[in-house]
């Protein structure tokens, strides 16, 4: 296993895009809020614009995703990413409008381009070889975190050095860019008669209930991102309960993205053994250890450790839940199976930042903590127990593919290692 079958003027070409599609939404929440932030009840004002943009994502990555044609991506994806742009040009070239004008441009920028991170996925996987789909997604998930490491960075100088709008006309900039490199890459990717056959019939019922069959993966990957909400938004508090200045926060949280990084350049190196929900489960439940140690420990050393460990677990999490997405759903299904996740662990994030947040008045932020990880386990033993529930009862049907087994044999063997895992995505 290497990344040899990866490093190709395609792939290159796809990051590139990729890059100009996910550099916007890594930095709008922080963006909305500097926009507005020096008007009456700016903080709220902001807050208020990045649910709205929030809300926006997770309406319109399932909606879209779901209307999405695999062999003729290219015009949709394009279209909601120059919808997306749109949204970002109004925030920043009306700062001064009313806040319900604000809230609309800022749902568009959400909405319109929440399929394309579904559909770059499905793209990619499309770029490479069948059996280098593990080393393909690892690359995808370096390039997110690297991505989200520098943009607070990029918000926060712009913001303050230039004014509070260029961050929304720069994401604005690159995501038409974005739109436009999409014609340097294929028009979409293979899809099968199943995974088309719900997209053509007018009703899209046949590929509601394929995307359904994933429902205790989409669980698991919300119950993930539960896990970053915590150590996000609690974090500033937990530091000042702890006695520690707030400003180590944003290099805390770097430490963490950057291990991400490297845990998922780990993860591609090799095969790693074990059916990927039991690597699932065991991933999520050192996360939610490190986490725990987070809220537990005293000193800022011990939470920057904390925060790294929880980091380099969550890039593996993340990826076997793709992976197990591969496997479950036909590959006309994949970019819609990648948007509902995308809601999916939207929502965790949501939940848990709610749940944070109603708690954070009334108990420590170390309580706070706990009381999410509580909640991460739970959802984690829901989807654990799902997967189990539908490859039992798939065993004796001849047309459907257990849950979390490659349609080309067992479960855990390489992506890609033959019969109809060898089908380009």
């Amino acid at each position: 296993m290497s990344y040899r079958d990866v490093v190709s003027r395609r792939v290159l070409a796809w990051a590139l895009v990729a890059v100009g599609a996910r550099m916007p939404v890594a930095m709008a929440p922080l963006a909305l809020v500097f926009l507005v932030r020096e008007r009456p009840g700016g903080y709220s004002l902001g807050a208020a614009l990045a649910a709205a943009y929030v809300i926006g994502e997770i309406l319109g990555a399932p909606v879209l995703g779901m209307r999405l044609n695999p062999q003729k991506a290219r015009p949709h994806l394009a279209a909601g990413l120059v919808v997306g742009a749109a949204g970002f040009a109004g925030l920043g070239a009306f700062p001064g409008a009313p806040a319900a004008i604000l809230a609309g441009f800022a749902f568009l920028a959400g909405a319109g381009p929440a399929a394309a991170p579904g559909g770059l996925r499905a793209l990619l996987t499309s770029l490479v070889p069948g059996h280098a789909a593990a080393q393909a997604l690892s690359v995808e998930s370096m390039l997110t975190f690297g991505v989200w490491a520098v943009s607070p960075a990029a918000v926060t100088g712009l913001a303050l050095g230039v004014g509070p709008r260029f961050p929304l006309l720069l994401e604005a900039a690159l995501m038409a860019a974005s739109a436009g490199g999409l014609w340097v890459l294929p028009a979409g990717w293979a899809a099968d008669e199943q995974g088309e056959r719900g997209g053509r019939d007018g009703k899209g019922a046949s590929r509601l209930r394929v995307l359904a069959r994933a429902w205790p993966v989409y669980v698991t990957g919300a119950a993930g991102l539960s896990l970053l909400a915590l150590a996000e938004l609690v974090l500033p508090a937990l530091l000042e309960q702890r006695g520690i200045a707030v400003g180590w926060a944003g290099p805390l949280l770097t430490v963490m993205s950057v291990s991400s990084a490297v845990g998922a350049f780990l993860y591609g190196l090799r095969s790693w053994p074990g059916r990927l929900r039991t690597r699932s489960v065991v991933l999520m439940a050192g996360m939610s250890a490190a986490v725990a140690a987070l809220a537990l420990t005293p000193g800022a050393p011990g939470i920057a450790a904390a925060l790294a460990l929880a980091g380099l677990l969550q890039s593996g999490a993340m990826l076997t839940r793709n992976l197990s997405l591969r496997e479950v759903l036909p590959p006309g299904a994949l970019a819609a199976g990648y948007s509902v996740m995308y809601a999916a662990v939207g929502a965790g994030y949501a939940a848990t930042g709610s749940l944070a947040g109603a708690l954070l008045p009334l108990a420590a932020p170390s309580t706070a903590i706990l009381a999410g990880v509580a909640l991460t386990l739970l959802l984690t033993w829901v989807g654990w127990w799902g997967e189990i529930r539908a490859g039992r009862s798939a065993q004796g049907a001849d047309t459907a593919v257990p849950l979390g087994a490659a349609a080309g044999g067992a479960e855990g063997a390489p992506v890609g290692g033959g019969g109809d895992a060898e089908r380009r995505l």
